[in-house]
């Protein structure tokens, strides 16, 4: 390795979990990555003497969607927003934007998830993924 890598690695051993944990997201906002896989096992090493590995086994592979709120001006483009993922008719895609908190989808991957997350955030609304 080289000098810098030592360097860095060296600087990583000493951050503590949450220092790790949000280190990860940084990672994960400037390079437009998910770490999911491995934010698991950077996050165990530190405490795998005390705290074992059975965290990673349980890491959550199935998301709902849930629409909490929009923009009362964004209502139409959040409306469509829904019909385009769901594949509802209007009537429907409205019932489900006037009830929010509401969930949209349920059981998606984390991808699909995230992905309708911000096609939803984009036009107005505010989701959180459960």
């Amino acid at each position: 390795m080289s000098t810098k890598t030592d360097e860095i690695l060296e600087s990583l051993k000493t951050l503590s979990l949450l220092e790790a944990s949000e280190l990860v997201k940084q990672i994960e906002e400037a390079f437009g990555v998910s770490a999911a896989a491995s934010a698991g096992v950077v996050m165990a090493a530190p405490g795998a003497a005390g705290a074992g590995g059975g965290e990673v086994a349980e890491e959550k592979t199935e998301f709902d969607v849930v629409l909490e709120s929009f923009e009362a001006s964004a209502k139409i483009k959040v409306l469509k927003a829904v019909r385009e993922a769901t594949g509802l008719g209007l009537g429907d895609a409205k019932a489900m934007v006037e009830a929010a908190p509401k969930a949209i989808k349920e059981g998606v991957s984390k991808d699909e998830a995230e992905a309708l997350k911000k096609a939803i955030e984009e036009v107005g609304g505010k989701v959180t993924l459960k």
